[in-house]
């Protein structure tokens, strides 16, 4: 595995008995690459995402995340790395109902070190929450508590960002919102992979993987490039 690459599958399979969620797949996703993921129902998406986010580990091939073979280690290295190493992103949010965002963020700064009010604060302010940093997720619309998803992602500097459907519960104006946000942090440098329904959201993209019946079925690359 290269320097440049965060992220590396080869030949990589997912089998339930007779049944093949993912058959074969390579893939290689450089530092500061941004993929999308895309495909129908049953196509591998969510089983990809998976594995690619440490939840889960093949029945065959080889992953490779910052050099080191994920797929072969212990659940609790597994669980390690995924805590140091990726910024998850879910469509459902997984905030915690009675803490503020301000406390929902700083929860997962916990995990990984000494959570730190000022770090949080800035991660809020950099999703233009900073004004809400003390109220709950029920006080915060669909598109606020997507942007929080995103400001605990981000805090504790992940070298990979792995959202799953980040604006599939949204509407148009607030989609935007984090299509704009995502396009800020990959200018910074960020290496995003992003499993979408969204053309639009795949679309921003540099490249656009699409999967069917959990094989590669093509590989395109945004025509904005």
């Amino acid at each position: 595995m290269t320097n440049e690459n965060v992220l590396e599958l080869h030949n990589v399979s997912m089998q339930y008995k007779d049944l093949f969620a993912l058959n074969d797949v390579s893939l290689t996703v450089k530092k500061g690459d941004w993929l999308s993921i895309m495909g129908p129902s049953g196509s591998g998406k969510t089983t990809l995402m998976n594995i690619i986010g440490c939840m889960s580990k093949p029945t065959a091939g080889s992953v490779f995340l910052d050099g080191e073979a994920i797929s072969k280690v212990s659940e609790k290295h597994l669980t390690a790395i995924r805590r140091d190493k990726i910024g998850l992103i879910f469509q459902q949010f997984h905030l915690v109902p009675y803490l503020t965002a301000l406390e929902n963020v700083m929860i997962a700064q916990y995990y990984h070190s000494l959570p730190m009010e000022v770090e949080a604060m800035q991660a809020l302010e950099g999703v233009g929450l900073s004004e809400r940093a003390k109220h709950l997720p029920s006080q915060l619309s669909g598109g606020e508590q997507q942007r929080l998803c995103i400001a605990r992602a981000l805090i504790n500097h992940p070298m990979l960002i792995l959202a799953d459907e980040p604006t599939g519960n949204l509407d148009e104006k607030n989609e935007q919102i984090v299509i704009d946000i995502f396009k800020k942090l990959h200018r910074a440098g960020a290496t995003i992979v992003v499993v979408t329904h969204d053309p639009e959201v795949a679309e921003e993209s540099e490249r656009t993987v699409v999967l069917e019946h959990g094989k590669i079925a093509r590989l395109t690359h945004s025509s904005r490039l």
